[in-house]
């Protein structure tokens, strides 16, 4: 019998261990590609005037930093669940913002100096998030619940410190005087990064703390799914063995995107698009199908949480680094954008004002998303 027991053991954990390692599939391609490319050295990226090879190199790397990604934000997630909202969407955004902040200091740090980059990728994580991810998820959560309900202090609180951190990094550079160009001082700098802290440390104290209930609504009617001490430590340990990988990749990632900017002189703005589309994919799956499971206040925490966090720590960060590897950043948007940026942060404030939302607010916010999009290529 205990033989019997034994054996019967060692069959769930052989087991446990196999769904372990297909479900982590992303592990392996990402480990066994930043081998690949470790070994091969730089002559994998001699022939990326090639347009095949280069198709192929930038679809093979973007495509297993892609599901990295995707995999950290889903360990994240199980994380999340352990420790219920808000902690738990406060768990996932930090994640994807490490992976931001690692992704544009690679790319950054590589190639001919780019001062616009950071500008570019804030911009586009803005857009897509306030304009792509809101009006898909409004869009489509719509059309299935026709109209769906939120903590209007909660949306309130995040609108309230998004609005002027956006202003303050991406608009305000354009009307200093203290130096040349869209950029800021070093003494504006600091104060940027402190304030961004400040705020960013004072929305915590408040989202964890005294009014939690702001984040909240709904979820605690809802039946959540347990996870288990033990289970919530592997999935911390998984999604720190993701970052490895990722930031390795994404160093990779930067020759080609340095070939599109440099050498085939496509918008420059495009760097910090691919950027940007790859640390905002994961949370806009994920928020995606909180709007379609009408749990648009998850939604919300999820993307108004990552343009708070990208605000909050990725610019402070960004300014320590662009300081620290002596590349200067250039903040200030030109006129068209800056005027879609306010259109924008505007447009959320009236979207989010009611406590609903409809179809008609989703379809605004995809159309702002176009206008994005447009103006990359004919601005």
């Amino acid at each position: 019998m205990a033989k019997a027991d034994k054996r019967s053991v060692f069959v769930r954990r052989l087991a446990l261990l196999r769904s372990i390692i297909g479900a982590e599939w992303a592990l392996g391609a990402a480990a066994a590609t930043a081998a690949f490319f470790a070994f091969a050295g730089d002559g994998l990226f001699d022939h990326l005037r090639e347009p095949l090879w280069f198709v192929l190199v930038f679809t093979w790397l973007f495509a297993v930093l892609a599901a990295a990604t995707l995999a950290v934000v889903r360990h994240a997630d199980e994380v999340a669940e352990a420790l219920d909202e808000p902690l738990g969407t406060l768990i996932l955004t930090l994640s994807v913002t490490t992976v931001e902040v690692l992704s544009i200091s690679a790319v950054m740090l590589h190639g001919e100096n780019n001062p616009t980059l950071v500008r570019d990728t804030l911009f586009a994580i803005i857009m897509i998030i306030l304009g792509g991810m809101v009006g898909a998820s409004l869009l489509l959560g719509g059309l299935r619940h026709r109209e769906q309900h939120y903590n209007l202090q909660g949306a309130n609180a995040y609108l309230g410190v998004i609005i002027p951190l956006a202003m303050f990094t991406l608009s305000l550079p354009n009307f200093t005087v203290s130096t040349p160009g869209p950029t800021l001082s070093f003494p504006q700098q600091l104060f940027l990064a402190a304030v961004a802290i400040g705020l960013y440390i004072i929305f915590l104290a408040i989202q964890t703390g005294r009014h939690r209930g702001y984040f909240a609504m709904g979820e605690a009617a809802e039946v959540r799914r347990e996870v288990s001490k033990s289970s919530a430590l592997r999935h911390a340990a998984l999604l720190l063995a993701y970052i490895v990988p990722v930031v390795f990749l994404a160093e990779h990632l930067a020759r080609p995107i340095d070939h599109l900017i440099e050498t085939m002189r496509l918008p420059t703005a495009l760097g910090g698009i691919i950027i940007a589309v790859l640390v905002a994919l994961p949370e806009a799956v994920g928020a995606t199908r909180a709007a379609l499971a009408n749990r648009l206040q998850r939604a919300i925490n999820i993307f108004l949480g990552s343009v708070l966090s990208t605000m909050g720590l990725s610019v402070p960060i960004m300014l320590a680094v662009s300081r620290v590897t002596d590349h200067p950043v250039s903040l200030g948007l030109p006129g068209a954008d800056n005027l879609l940026l306010m259109t924008t942060l505007a447009v959320s404030v009236v979207t989010f004002a009611s406590g609903r939302t409809n179809v008609l607010q989703g379809a605004v916010h995809v159309v702002l998303f176009a206008v994005f999009l447009m103006l990359v290529f004919d601005s």
